[in-house]
């Protein structure tokens, strides 16, 4: 069972639209209203592919409900933390290109009872889960050591946990050794504070990363692939895409795939490869399911392209 914590979790719409046109009337060609969040995204993956899963969302209003009701009609179990701030919407505008424009929306402001909640219902699922998945920004009155305090946690209960955040909850929460770390590219360089201009560059970044408490590095490097970095060595993957049409969602959608594949070693990484390069051929943030999926398509080597220039395409979302 794969366990996911969201703590800022949405009601995502997302419209297809023919071109974004600012001071214009917009008409849109296709919508679709999915429950968002990282956590949230991991959660609808694993279930996707077949396998349980339980979501921990703080939800609150209208938007909250809804957002309930949609996971349990995908199969996913919900473990709502009531709070009293209503949970926030987005909104993404895709062009036909996959160019992608997205408000996000703040979200509510929880109070410290609230997240202690969130930590209390953590726990008492952490010994029956094979994975704790850590995912998104902090909403708005939680400390940066809060995802620190989960790791701790749940650590202390026996659970494996993945980590996927980014800024002051990424760096304070490597002191606890979360035993997977999953930035994109733009998140690493923010991490060690210095641009990546390549593969190489961005495999350095993942080993500092592991010198400062990380068990395993999952990097996703957008179009230029993915890279795994643990103690044991570096492994880069990577698969064609004839066309993208939306990357809402795709990292979240590889670091299901890598969990569900056990969450360690190259055919772990393969797998999260397949699963972010299906995602990203879906509209809006639709996860793939296995007929998506073409793992044939898939080359997992140890001889990274250390020189292999970063493209500005962005990494997945």
């Amino acid at each position: 069972m794969i366990l996911t914590v969201t703590p800022n979790p949405s009601l995502d719409r997302t419209y297809e639209v023919p071109a974004l046109e600012r001071g214009e009337v917009l008409r849109a060609g296709a919508e679709r209203v999915d429950p968002g969040g990282k956590g949230v995204n991991v959660s609808r993956a694993v279930a996707a592919a077949g396998h349980r899963t339980v979501a921990v969302v703080p939800l609150g209003g209208a938007p909250g409900a809804l957002v309930a009701q949609l996971l349990a009609g995908r199969g996913i179990e919900v473990a709502p933390v009531p709070v009293a701030g209503h949970t926030r919407s987005n909104i993404a505008l895709v062009e036909p290109d996959g160019t992608l424009t997205k408000i996000n929306a703040p979200g509510p402001e929880l109070t410290e009872e609230e997240g202690e909640t969130i930590l209390a219902t953590v726990g008492a699922y952490s010994p029956v889960a094979d994975w704790i998945a850590c995912c998104g920004s902090l909403p708005r009155g939680l400390a940066p050591e809060w995802y620190a305090r989960l790791v701790t946690r749940a650590h202390g209960a026996g659970a494996r946990i993945a980590l996927d955040t980014s800024g002051p909850s990424l760096l304070a929460a490597l002191a606890a050794r979360p035993d997977v770390v999953k930035p994109n590219a733009d998140e690493l360089a923010q991490a060690v504070g210095r641009p990546l201009a390549t593969v190489g560059d961005a495999a350095k970044a993942a080993e500092e990363l592991l010198e400062r408490g990380a068990g395993a590095v999952l990097a996703s490097l957008g179009a230029d692939g993915q890279l795994l970095v643990t103690g044991q060595g570096v492994w880069y993957g990577s698969a064609p895409v004839a066309a993208v049409r939306s990357n809402v969602g795709a990292g979240d959608a590889s670091l299901a795939g890598f969990l569900a594949a056990g969450g360690e070693g190259p055919g772990a990484l393969a797998a999260a490869v397949a699963h972010g390069a299906a995602a990203v051929q879906l509209p809006g943030s639709e996860m793939p399911t296995p007929g998506d999926l073409n793992p044939a398509a898939v080359t997992v080597t140890a001889d990274v392209p250390l020189d292999l220039t970063l493209s500005e395409q962005g990494s997945p979302r």
